[in-house]
């Protein structure tokens, strides 16, 4: 038997184990340990099993509910798989909301990440053209679909151009194309898998020193998302339950957040707006958030309002972007108390500055 032939046949043998003790219905299926489940999803991303085995694979495990150990092996096999580059930046906020992107209230974090780096924490956000269930918008969406930059054979330029501005936006099909290449096997899928929760852990940049601000929509997710991230290479990670599973928390209810900067016990932190702004400011924000709940919006509608804030420092996605700016800003321990950092981030849009170094952004790109 040929070399390849052999390592084909073991590939599989050990992909149809794990499926047996997986897929064998609720009270009779078995967990894997760290190393299978790991080297079960390798197998998938390389693509050394057929795509039948991968999507049941995928399906029965979140069925099945993952463990702990298990969601630690599928982390660790994304983060090895992950294309990674060096910036050279003191210190790099990455932001990763879902994959599947928003479909209900306009999320404008695509815009807070310029003004987080007005505010001086360089900042990207790492996303991927829109992915199953929701099909909602990314920030890769809104990159490529309303500002025309393409989504592949830039990806050096955007690292050099986050280098260069302070902030950037990085997509999977560049930063992870093992992970990409499943996109049609998930489309088919049609539910959230394990990939859903930690694709948001990775690290496709790393500066000198790294924060991660990303989130969880079902509760207990959290658990293996902050385990993974005392594994990685993060120096601060925030792990919360924001706006339809954003990084916008605190503003839709108050929300817990999870901290991960390497001490033994993970800080939590209540977030809510009475508590971290004053009162004139959490009524600001709580109207924006309830205006634009009723709207019915498409991209380049939802673009405008995030514009006009950008430029001038007007209308209703104001509110949400200083209020993001300024959560983040102090979770990630840069000093401003919540209302400081509002204020700031307010300031900064009636400048107009972060609207002309996003144009410079994108016009960098053609």
């Amino acid at each position: 038997m040929k070399k390849t032939s052999l390592k084909s046949t073991l590939d599989d043998n050990r992909m149809k184990s794990y499926l047996q003790r997986i897929a064998t219905g609720p009270k009779m299926s078995k967990n894997l340990t760290e190393l299978e489940a790991e080297d079960a999803l390798t197998l998938i991303l390389k693509e050394k099993v057929s795509k039948v085995k991968s999507g049941v694979f995928l399906i029965a495990a979140r069925m099945k509910l993952e463990t702990l150990e298990e969601n630690i092996g599928y982390w660790k096999a994304l983060d090895k798989t992950t294309v990674q580059y060096p910036v050279k930046l003191s210190r790099l906020l990455q932001v990763a909301d879902p994959f599947d992107g928003f479909n209900r209230v306009p999320y404008f974090g695509f815009y807070t990440i310029p003004v987080l780096a007005a505010m001086g924490l360089p900042t990207y956000g790492h996303s991927a053209l829109s992915l199953p269930p929701k099909f909602g918008i990314t920030f890769e969406d809104i990159l490529c679909k309303q500002y025309g930059v393409n989504s592949q054979g830039n990806h050096r330029q955007r690292i050099e151009l986050i280098n260069q501005f302070q902030f950037g936006y990085i997509n999977t099909q560049e930063a992870h194309p093992l992970l990409e290449n499943l996109r049609e096997l998930r489309t088919e899928i049609v539910k959230r898998t394990t990939l859903s929760t930690m694709e948001k852990m990775l690290m496709p940049l790393q500066a000198e020193e790294n924060y991660l601000a990303t989130s969880y929509f079902h509760r207990g997710y959290e658990t293996s998302m902050i385990e993974a991230a005392k594994l990685s290479k993060f120096n601060l990670t925030l792990v919360g339950n924001g706006a339809e599973g954003t990084t916008l928390y605190g503003v839709h209810k108050p929300a817990k957040v999870f901290i991960s900067s390497g001490k033994e016990k993970t800080d939590e932190v209540l977030c809510q707006l009475g508590t971290m702004f004053s009162k004139e400011t959490s009524a600001e924000i709580e109207a924006a958030y309830q205006t634009l709940k009723l709207e019915e919006y498409d991209l380049p509608k939802f673009a405008g309002w995030g514009e006009s804030a950008l430029k001038s420092g007007t209308g209703t996605a104001t509110p949400l972007i200083a209020c993001q700016a300024a959560v983040l800003f102090h979770l990630c321990g840069f000093g401003l108390s919540y209302q400081e950092g509002y204020d700031t981030a307010k300031k900064l849009l009636e400048e107009g500055t972060c609207y002309k170094k996003l144009m410079e952004y994108i016009d960098s790109l053609f």
